[in-house]
């Protein structure tokens, strides 16, 4: 198996602004491309999505036409890392020994709007209100707050860590601090989650240049471990499928998590720094324990500890995730690769996490149950 190394990274500016998505795409692909110090001309492949600004392959436009093939990935909340895993396997496959993966996003104002014919669901589904995902989500974090013994007050520090962290990101959306209590009492969107425990869908974009180990880079390159993804089985209760069958319950974010340490012969244990889906802040409590870094409960303790603090533990999203970034569904997970990439090359700056860590993790989840997880190494 052919080893496969990030050779240059780059997002731009999340929120909003004058842009189009396919700028924002551009922008990135090129920085992406002079971080790694390799020219457009040099790319052997190309693949990337956005859910509302278009096609990637368009970008060819812009970038160069110099033929290669470019292929359009859509996958939901997973687009970017499911156009990481396609890079990934062109690579080992041989078929270049250079690939971008490029996602990118713009989104409109206001809560997503999606159609329920897209998801395979009756129409019946979308008058009930229940393509409302904000009722998904609480649903969840509701149960399992229930059955493992988390507090509103934990939901509310992992989203005041969001925004501290976010602080600290240039490239960030919400960059200003707001405490638990202001984050308490923002305001009930569904019954646990509040106001600013949720992300919020925006624009941006990020690239990664992937190279086989036989290419010169500059030096600077992250060797990516294991890039995985899966799709749900019987037993899960996911967005836009709501239920839970008889028999034991799945996850298919622990089964993506699982695969990417058995591909890259780690453990959790291992970790030092790790980027997971935080649509809102329930999420990234239940993925705590859905990824193997602690069991179901323990979140409480560990963050109320500080423990997924940048000095913690076990820092997680230090960049603010997605709730201080926002949502551009295309970008979010090169977006969390990207931080990875940056905080093991050690020019994070005031995010950087101490110790220089040596080991990442990155985690996507989207509808209708899909997730895809990497790891990455210096």
């Amino acid at each position: 198996m052919n080893d496969v190394l990030v050779c240059g990274a780059a997002r731009t500016q999340f929120g909003r602004s004058d842009r189009t998505g396919r700028e924002h795409a551009i922008a990135a692909a090129n920085s992406a491309l002079a971080d790694a110090g390799i020219p457009w001309s040099r790319v052997g492949a190309a693949f990337g999505g956005s859910d509302a600004a278009g096609l990637a392959d368009t970008l060819v436009a812009d970038l160069g036409l110099t033929g290669l093939p470019f292929i359009n990935v859509k996958n939901g909340c997973a687009t970017g890392g499911s156009a990481l895993i396609s890079a990934v396997n062109a690579i080992r496959a041989g078929m270049a020994d250079v690939v971008l993966a490029v996602g990118f996003d713009k989104h409109p104002r206001g809560a997503f709007d999606p159609r329920p014919a897209d998801w395979g669901l009756d129409e019946a589904y979308g008058r009930d209100g229940l393509m409302v995902t904000t009722q998904f989500f609480g649903m969840k974090i509701q149960r399992y707050m229930h059955d493992h013994g988390i507090s509103p007050k934990t939901l509310a520090l992992v989203a005041q860590k969001a925004y501290r962290n976010g602080s600290l990101t240039p490239q960030a959306w919400r960059r200003k601090e707001i405490s638990a209590a202001e984050i308490l009492e923002s305001g009930m969107v569904n019954d646990p989650l509040t106001r600013f425990m949720f992300c919020s869908p925006g624009e941006g974009a990020a690239a990664l240049v992937l190279c086989s180990s036989s290419v010169t880079s500059t030096g600077n390159a992250v060797r990516l471990r294991s890039a995985v993804v899966r799709t749900r089985r019987p037993g899960s209760f996911e967005v836009f499928s709501p239920r839970i069958d008889a028999g034991p319950l799945t996850s298919v974010s622990r089964d993506a998590a699982r695969g990417a340490f058995e591909q890259a012969g780690i453990s959790p244990r291992d970790v030092d720094v790790v980027q997971l889906q935080d649509t809102e802040s329930g999420a990234e409590v239940m993925h705590l324990a859905e990824c193997g870094f602690c069991e179901d409960g323990e979140q409480e303790n560990l963050i109320a500890a500080g423990g997924t603090e940048i000095g913690g533990v076990l820092p997680v999203n230090t960049d603010g995730g997605c709730i201080a970034n926002g949502e551009p569904i295309g970008a979010s997970g090169l977006r969390q690769v990207y931080e990875i990439v940056e905080q093991l090359r050690g020019r994070a700056g005031a995010r950087q996490v101490p110790g220089q860590p040596r080991i990442g993790f990155t985690h996507v989840y989207g509808a209708p149950g899909v997730s895809a997880c990497t790891v990455l190494s210096r």
